[in-house]
């Protein structure tokens, strides 16, 4: 089991990487930067028996947001890994609000969990829906706290879901 964890480090730390190359690369062909959003935080805070803490990261290309009627919409990708190594990868996008130096942003992302040594969702394909207020520092970095619901919506022979809560750190490149 402790050789399973291991992979599921590595496999993060890769993602990790990748995200990184990616955004430092944008910013040499490209105006607009890119957000790298590290978080940190607590995994089914509700559930006593199953919570854990988890540390994510999230890439956001801004050249990709668009404004629409549903307001401006932004792709999203990330992942996170929790101390009892389960691990969720996603996909989505996220709604942003310039609110002056607060920023609303809710997300949706579907994504693929593994339940590791963690808690039992369900089903391998979950559904992330968050909302995050963020504080801007400076004109690229920001703080903030969000809250998140992964679910199933039903695909599984149980869809227990889990809440969580995490401190951000945002910073464009």
């Amino acid at each position: 089991m402790q050789t399973i964890k291991l992979n599921y480090v590595k496999y993060f730390v890769l993602v990790f990487c990748l995200f990184f190359i990616e955004a430092k690369s944008e910013t040499k062909i490209s105006k607009n930067p890119s957000q790298l959003n590290f978080y940190v935080g607590v995994f089914d805070f509700s559930d006593e028996k199953q919570k854990a803490g988890l540390f994510g990261i999230q890439h956001q290309n801004e050249n990709l947001q668009r404004d629409t009627f549903l307001g401006n919409l932004s792709p999203i990708t990330g992942g996170f890994i929790t101390e009892n190594s389960a691990i969720y990868v996603y996909s989505g996008v996220e709604w942003n609000f310039d609110l002056g130096e607060i920023n609303f942003t809710p997300s949706f992302a579907p994504g693929l969990y593994e339940q590791g040594d963690g808690k039992d969702l369900g089903h391998t394909l979950e559904f992330k829906t968050e909302v995050q207020l963020s504080y801007n520092i400076s004109n690229d970095t920001s703080f903030g706290m969000s809250y998140n619901h992964i679910s199933n919506a039903s695909l599984g022979n149980k869809n227990p879901g889990a809440n969580s809560y995490e401190i951000n750190f945002l910073k464009n490149f």
